[in-house]
């Protein structure tokens, strides 16, 4: 569960190297620190369930240890038998599930520390996002200088040119407005 997890961060941060799309990727790192917060979800349910079975169990061998002290004060060598039993069945569980739980336990600190790893590198992906958009146009309007095209912040003549025709386009306009509204009333 955890490999293709950590296969699709490893994707996303080989791809960020010359970031052909530093959004998508981004988006792939979130989709990837989502699947791995659904993941320790998973998993913390599932290591309480184990926790809540071995208490159950734990309970069971003790009732069976309970019962053949019992057994015994009567001299019930049948029912201390079938305590020896019950006592070795419950007893071989109660071994399983602590090693369960303890591999659960582990599994879920590693969970963490992933979830924690890839967090810091999505923020830090976030964190470098608008320096490389920033990077890639003005390496863009270095490219379109060299052409001979010029970044309209910096042409002030075609600025001033542009507010001119501006100007002139709305005195005409005014002016047009100005003849129909005389000729309505008559002058």
């Amino acid at each position: 569960m955890f490999k293709r997890l950590r296969d699709a961060l490893e994707r996303a941060l080989a791809a960020a190297t010359p970031p052909p799309d530093l959004g998508e990727i981004a988006s792939q790192m979130r989709e990837a620190v989502i699947e791995q917060k659904a993941a320790l979800r998973q998993l913390q349910e599932a290591l309480a369930a184990t926790e809540h079975q071995l208490v159950g169990e734990r309970e069971q061998l003790a009732t069976a240890q309970r019962r053949r002290a019992q057994a015994e004060g009567i001299a019930d060598a049948e029912t201390v038998s079938v305590a020896d039993k019950f006592i070795a069945r419950h007893g071989e569980r109660v071994a399983v599930l602590e090693q369960k739980v303890a591999a659960q336990r582990q599994e879920l600190a590693l969970a963490e520390r992933d979830l924690t790893e890839m967090t810091a590198q999505l923020q830090e992906a976030a964190r470098r996002a608008p320096a490389a958009g920033q990077r890639s146009a003005g390496e863009a309007w270095r490219s379109l200088g060299e052409a001979g095209m010029s970044r309209p912040e910096t042409d002030l003549e075609g600025e001033l040119l542009k507010s001119r025709m501006d100007h002139a386009e709305r005195e005409a306009v005014a002016d047009q407005k100005l003849e129909e509204l005389k000729k309505k009333m008559g002058r």
